[in-house]
């Protein structure tokens, strides 16, 4: 491309460009643009019937009593996997915890939260583990949360055998494909899809872990980020808490948005997608025509959905430590395939392609990156609607994923196809969906 038509960009403009594309708030303005664009029909792909989000915001109202009756829905979260079968492990973490300071169990949480979401990528249909404490096999998201926290709980992320309740860099990086199948029961009949990917993703954490040493200390332990984001003392940069007058219980306060920006920040240069804006990585953002903006990151469209997943996931560790996560509602749906999926087999979404479903997808292409927006968006649209029929004007939108919107999708899914896969195949490493 000639010097002419290629603009000139300043570093101040990639900082800038990266600050807008790490912020919550971009999430929903660029998902916004493209659905608006497909609503007057500049897409190529998608279509939109949203006469039907009627149809399915009484789907997820009716799941969402079914499964919680006393009307107490909590928020979509990591923790909810780890009771898979009515067992309270996170009972037994603490029990293993008892003793240590609440910021040392704060920060133990927030590493098997994180750990636990990392390796939260499909499972495949094949894959199963046997939970030996409660004699439970558990497959897909459920049985990689379980095998995950057994393996925390045996001290497999941790170099100090004194301390095995914990995540550090070294025996992060001296995680191999051996190892880890053995943690999760992998076996030619047991087969899990991904294995490498999934280790691959936690050497790179363990690098980005020793890159940041002022925050994650010399040991690089991600639970450090409780210390930055409610410590003045231990990190400046990330200093945002104020004590609220006559409050004891919450003396820290905590923007979703700025945790969300804190792991974006810590943890962009791990995500194997590789997406870089001007050569610094971002992790799950993207180009796309339709995606509008102004500054330097215009055209692009942000999802950040693992890192997202893991913000909801932390709600709970940091309140537990006595710090209030304020400004939930900045975060977005997650825009993954039994979110997205509902609205594709519920047909809200409907791809100007019958066939669309004969063909394996990847996350960069504009068809994969206009579904994500939608779904972002209609979620959205979908909140009024399911808080209306379950008489609940306050419903957090992470009430209504986990009531909610993830259970529909899977739902509909099982309806339509036999083992409930989702209505698109998606070649992934799992970071992405």
């Amino acid at each position: 491309m000639s010097n002419d038509l290629t603009p000139t960009l300043m570093p101040g403009d990639v900082s800038e460009g990266v600050r807008r594309l790490r912020q919550a708030a971009t999430v929903r303005q660029r998902c916004a643009h493209i659905t608006q664009g497909v609503r007057e029909g500049r897409s190529e792909h998608f279509r939109l019937d949203e006469g039907r989000l009627d149809a399915v915001a009484q789907r997820i109202a009716a799941l969402t009593q079914s499964r919680f009756p006393d009307g107490r829905i909590p928020l979509h979260s990591r923790w909810r996997h780890f009771e898979a079968g009515g067992v309270d492990r996170l009972a037994e973490v603490n029990a293993r915890l008892a003793g240590h300071s609440h910021v040392a169990r704060a920060r133990a949480h927030i590493e098997l939260v994180m750990i636990s979401v990392l390796l939260d990528a499909g499972a495949g249909a094949q894959w199963q583990y046997v939970e030996t404490e409660s004699g439970q096999t558990f497959s897909r998201s459920e049985g990689l949360a379980v095998a995950s926290l057994r393996a925390f709980l045996a001290g497999a992320f941790s170099s100090d055998p004194g301390d095995p309740c914990r995540v550090d860099a070294k025996a992060l990086s001296r995680m191999d494909v051996p190892t880890l199948a053995a943690l999760f029961q992998v076996r030619d009949i047991n087969p899990l899809l991904g294995l490498e990917g999934r280790v691959n993703l936690l050497r790179r954490l363990a690098q980005a872990l020793r890159a940041q040493p002022d925050t994650f200390t010399a040991d690089g332990r991600p639970g450090h980020l409780f210390d930055a984001l409610t410590h003045h003392h231990h990190a400046p940069r990330l200093h945002h808490h104020h004590v609220v007058p006559g409050s004891t219980q919450h003396q820290h306060h905590v923007a979703a948005p700025r945790l969300l920006q804190a792991l974006l920040d810590g943890f962009s240069a791990i995500w194997p997608s590789g997406q870089q804006f001007l050569g610094v990585p971002v992790g799950d953002a993207w180009a796309h025509p339709l995606a509008g903006g102004e500054g330097p990151s215009a055209g692009w469209v942000p999802f950040h959905k693992l890192s997202q997943w893991l913000t909801w996931s932390l709600v709970e560790p940091f309140e537990a430590a006595g710090v209030h996560i304020t400004e939930l509602e900045a975060l977005t749906g997650l825009p993954e395939y039994r979110n997205g999926g509902l609205l594709l087999d519920a047909g809200v979404i409907v791809p100007l392609d019958a066939e669309f479903g004969t063909r394996l997808r990847v996350p960069g292409e504009a068809w994969v990156i206009e579904w994500r927006s939608l779904t972002v968006s209609l979620l959205d649209a979908l909140l009024p609607r399911v808080r209306a029929l379950l008489a609940n004007e306050h419903l957090p939108l992470g009430c209504l994923l986990e009531g909610g919107s993830w259970a529909a999708g899977r739902q509909i899914a099982a309806e339509r196809r036999p083992g409930g896969a989702p209505p698109v195949a998606i070649d992934s490493d799992g970071t992405v969906f």
